[in-house]
């Protein structure tokens, strides 16, 4: 990875140290890129993620070898229901490679036949925790537009004259004979 640094949010890294623990044998070909991954990263909380880093979920523009840029939703695992091309699982060398990378990052895979596979993340386009915090700010914005104004009396301790038609300690209230 450039500057060997990716940053994950803490649920973003359990997923990941989860499937570390669920790799069975030293064949698995996502084990180096976890190894990786884990040792490297920077965990913060998804309030504290910057917007331009693509996390679970995010939906990314990346070129991956020669190839042009391609658009994909990062997803846990293969979507059962989605149209084909939709989603990228973690769970491949190139969904786990841009899971963590801010946007011009990039970083080399080994290949087949030792041919090494260079991918780089160009935009992260929707992350889903930058529109959670917009929603929370608008609803807070617009909260706060909707609270009921003070209206704040001067006058409210003057004592009140006979001109009023209310005797000082009186009442106002005619009582039952009016009705």
């Amino acid at each position: 990875m450039t500057n060997d640094i990716c940053m994950l949010t803490t649920k973003d890294f359990t997923i990941l140290e989860v499937m570390r623990e669920r790799c069975m044998g030293r064949d698995d070909p996502l084990v180096p890129l976890l190894d990786r991954k884990l040792e490297c990263a920077r965990v913060v909380f998804s309030d504290d993620i910057p917007e331009n880093v693509a996390t679970l979920n995010s939906r990314v523009t990346f070129h991956a070898g020669g190839n042009g840029p391609d658009t994909r939703i990062l997803s846990h695992d293969q979507m059962q229901h989605a149209p084909v091309g939709m989603y990228l699982p973690i769970k491949s060398l190139r969904g786990l490679a841009l899971l963590g990378l801010s946007e011009g990052q990039e970083i080399v895979l080994p290949g087949s036949r030792g041919a090494q596979e260079r991918i780089a993340l160009q935009k992260v386009r929707y992350q889903p925790e930058s529109a959670r915090r917009a929603r929370e700010s608008e609803k807070l914005a617009l909260s706060a537009s909707r609270k009921p104004k003070l209206t704040l009396i001067h006058d409210a301790g003057r004592k009140l004259d006979s001109s009023s038609g209310i005797e000082p300690g009186g009442s106002d209230d005619p009582g039952p004979t009016a009705a």
